[in-house]
Parts: C-alpha cells; structure tokens; sequence
C-alpha cells in the first residue's frame, strides 16, 4: 500500500507540473509561477484527501533525490555557452558579488531598523544562496535553520514570481543580464525560470546561482560580526 501511495504521489506531482507548465507557457502570466502553482495543487490535494504529510514524504525524498543530478545537469547549457564565461568573466564575478553584498547589506539594514532578534538577522542574511550555504551560515553564526531554509524558499518562491516581469519592466532584456540577475537574487527556483526563456540566461544564472553562494559563504560571517555582532 505504501509503495502504493508512493508511486502515486510521484504521478500527481509530475502531472501537477506538467500542467503548471503548460498554463504558464498559454497564458504567460507572471502570477501562474510554476513552483508556486504546483507546490499549492499538491497542498490543496493533500488536504482534500485526507492525506497527511507523512505519507507523501517518500516520495518527495526520491524527487529531492534528483535535485543533485538536475543541478549538474545544469553544466550542459553552460557548457554550450561557454564562450560567454571569457566574454563576460569579470562583469559576471563584479555584478554577482555586488549583487550579494546588496542584498545581505540590505536585509541587514531592514532587521537591524526593525528591531529584530539577533538569531532572525542572522538567519535572514543569507537568505538569497541555495539551502545548503544558508543554512550552514546560518548554524556557525548561531541562527536558525529551519528559519534559514523557510526564508530561502520564500526568496525563491517571490523571485521567480517577480523578477522577470520587474527586469522586463525596467527594460533589461539581455539574457546574460537577465539570467544572472534572477541567480543572484532567487537562486534554483529563479535559475528554473531564467531556463525557460533560454539557454544562454538560464546558464548565466546557474554560474550566478553558484557565485552567490560562494561569496555568501565567505562574506555572511564578516557582515554578521562587523554589524551584528
């Protein structure tokens, strides 16, 4: 029964995508977000038939499982568009590393204004980098984890819904701009989007996705002693 239900939610959730997507392509709608989308279908599923949590956990283990092959796979379009990387190398390493300081400084700027407890700010800061380095910051500077991962998947979630449109809105149409752009900022879920308009900018921004959180890595506890000590 249990393989059962396995196999099942693993079906649902590929058609639950499979249609997100399509929805997204027919009616180009920033708002039909496919993450978002899919992710409130399966909660409203769930609910519906009475299913807990605990049951849909193996088979969200599997699909999570290939998060690691999805990720590397994603050295085939950057690969394709390597000449980019020597067009455009420093830009890229300039534009991505200021585009993390920005936001750590300016989450910084809002928590310390705001009056908000220590392990918050911490836990907030490196909120723009994939799970695996927010949460890692967030641990050696005494924040919360879980708090780490619900504002990365926030950040995410409300990059991928935004940000196209707003670079669309002020006129930036350059893939390579574009692309890095949405890695900095919303790091996988902004990469999946930037891969729908393309390959050159979704490869750019899994090089910006990378960056970011390499310079989160380094520059989050410097920031975090300096500020908050």
């Amino acid at each position: 029964m249990e393989n059962v239900i396995t196999i099942s939610s693993i079906l649902i959730t590929v058609g639950v995508y499979l249609l997100s997507r399509y929805l997204y392509f027919r009616y180009n709608n920033p708002l039909i977000n496919i993450v978002l989308l899919s992710a409130s279908a399966i909660i409203a599923l769930l609910v519906i038939c009475k299913l807990p949590y605990a049951a849909y956990v193996p088979a969200k283990d599997i699909m999570t499982f290939l998060l690691g092959p999805a990720t590397v796979a994603l050295a085939v379009p950057l690969y394709r568009n390597r000449h980019l990387l020597k067009q455009y190398g420093p830009a890229i390493v300039f534009g991505v590393g200021t585009g993390t300081i920005a936001s750590m400084a300016t989450v910084l700027f809002i928590t310390q204004a705001g009056g908000l407890p220590r392990d918050i700010i911490v836990s907030i800061i490196p909120k723009s980098s994939t799970i695996p380095f927010a949460v890692e910051v967030a641990q050696l500077a005494g924040g919360n984890p879980a708090l780490a991962v619900a504002f990365v998947v926030a950040t995410g979630t409300f990059g991928s819904v935004v940000g196209l449109s707003l670079l669309t809105w002020f006129k930036i149409h350059d893939p390579v701009a574009r692309g890095l752009a949405m890695g900095t900022v919303s790091h996988g879920q902004g990469t999946a989007m930037a891969l729908l308009e393309g390959e050159q900018a979704g490869s750019m921004a899994g090089v910006a996705m990378a960056l970011a959180g390499v310079f989160t890595a380094v520059l989050a506890p410097i920031l975090i002693t300096i500020f908050v000590g």
